[in-house]
C-alpha cells in the first residue's frame, strides 16, 4: 500500500486551511486507489496537531520537530521534505501552491526527479494516475495535467480549491525525522520576523469572503470604506493593480496575474473595472459581487450580481444594511 504525502502549511504551529482541505482530498483520492495519506510537518509543535491532522485523514505524520525549518531561508525545508520522501517511499506529494511553498517545491523537484503542476484546483484519478485541472492564459483556458516522466509527482493545490472536511480519523503515527542540515542550508539566517499590521484580518489567499478596491475610488482613503465593509462581514481586504502601483494599499494585497490567486466564496468588488490581469487573480470565486459606475466595465461579464452605481453610494448603504442586520 502506498502512501501520498501531504506537506503541512502552518503558521504559528496552527495548519492553515489550504493544509486541511489538502488532508480531505488526499483521503478521498487515497481511499479510492486503497492508498493511505501522511503528513509532513516541518518545524516544532507537531505533537500539538496530531489529533486535528488525523481527525482531517491523516494516518500517519512524519515530522522534523527542529526550529531550523523556520531559522533558515527555504534550504532546510527542501532537505527535510527530501528525507520525509526517502522514509516513506512516496510517489505524490501534495503542496501548498503559496509563492514560498512552491519555491521550495521548484528546489525539491529538482533533486527528486520530480514533475510539478502547480495552481491545482481540482485532482481526480485518470486510469490509475491523478489529473490535475488548471487555469492557464489568465483563465482563459482549462486544462488537465499529468505529470508524464519522473520518480514523484507534485501537486501544488490553491487555497479553497477544497472543503476541508473531518473523516474520524484516530491518532495518526507519529514518525520523527532524521535530517543533518547542508552547509548551503544553513548559509542565510532568518534574523527577524515581523507581522504585518492588518494581521486581525482573515489573510485573502484563504479567506470565506474578500472585499476589494480598485481605481474607481478615486484615492487612498477610499480604502478606508473597503476595510469598514471588510470588517463587518469578515472578510479579508484586496486590491486591484491599479490600486496599488497608485501606492494606495500594499502590494502584498494585490489580486491578480502578477499578485494573489483567491478563490473565496464570495468576492465583492468595488471600483474595480475587470481587467483580465485582475480577473485572473479572482475568477475561481464562487460567487462575485461587482459596484461600478460604468455598465459596460468588463467585471460585469463574470459577475453573479452586479450593481452599477456610485460606489461612495451604494458601499455605504450596504454598510448600514449588514449592520442593521446583525443588531
Amino acid at each position: 500500500m502506498a502512501e501520498m504525502l501531504v506537506l503541512i502549511d502552518h503558521t504559528d504551529g496552527h495548519p492553515r486551511k489550504v493544509s486541511t482541505q489538502m488532508l480531505t482530498a488526499a483521503k478521498r483520492l487515497a481511499d479510492a486507489a486503497g492508498d493511505t495519506v501522511a503528513a509532513v510537518w516541518l518545524g516544532e509543535g507537531a505533537a500539538d496537531v496530531a489529533d486535528t491532522l488525523g481527525a482531517f485523514g491523516a494516518a500517519k505524520i512524519y515530522h522534523w520537530d527542529s526550529a531550523d525549518a523556520q531559522g533558515y531561508v527555504t534550504l532546510p525545508q527542501v532537505e527535510a521534505l527530501q528525507a520525509a520522501l526517502e522514509v516513506s517511499g512516496a510517489d505524490t506529494l501534495l503542496f501548498a501552491s503559496s509563492n514560498h511553498v512552491k519555491d521550495v517545491a521548484a528546489r525539491l523537484a529538482i533533486r527528486a526527479d520530480a514533475g510539478v503542476i502547480t495552481d491545482v484546483t481540482d485532482l481526480e484519478v485518470v486510469d490509475g494516475a491523478l489529473s490535475a485541472t488548471k487555469e492557464v492564459f489568465g483563465g482563459d483556458v482549462i486544462t488537465k495535467c499529468k505529470v508524464a516522466e519522473g520518480k514523484l509527482a507534485m501537486f501544488g493545490v490553491g487555497a479553497n480549491a477544497f472543503v476541508a472536511e473531518e473523516s474520524g480519523g484516530g491518532s495518526p503515527e507519529m514518525v520523527a525525522l532524521e535530517v543533518s542540515l547542508s552547509e548551503s542550508a544553513t548559509a542565510t539566517k532568518v534574523t527577524s520576523v515581523e507581522k504585518q499590521a492588518s494581521a486581525d484580518r482573515p489573510d485573502i489567499g484563504e479567506a470565506a469572503i474578500v472585499v476589494s478596491g480598485g481605481r474607481g475610488l478615486g484615492e487612498e482613503a477610499g480604502f478606508k470604506l473597503i476595510e469598514e465593509l471588510a470588517d463587518v462581514l469578515g472578510a479579508g481586504v484586496g486590491a486591484s493593480r491599479a490600486a496599488t502601483d497608485a501606492g494606495w494599499y500594499p502590494h502584498r494585497y494585490q489580486i491578480g496575474q502578477t499578485g494573489r490567486t483567491i478563490s473565496p466564496t464570495l468576492y465583492l468588488g468595488s471600483g474595480i473595472s475587470g481587467a483580465i490581469q485582475h480577473r485572473a487573480g479572482m475568477q475561481t470565486s464562487q460567487n462575485v459581487v461587482a459596484i461600478n459606475k460604468d455598465a459596460e466595465a468588463p467585471i460585469f461579464q463574470i459577475a453573479d450580481f452586479g450593481v452599477v452605481g456610485d460606489l461612495y453610494q451604494v458601499v455605504p448603504k450596504l454598510v448600514e444594511e449588514l449592520k442593521a442586520r446583525k443588531g
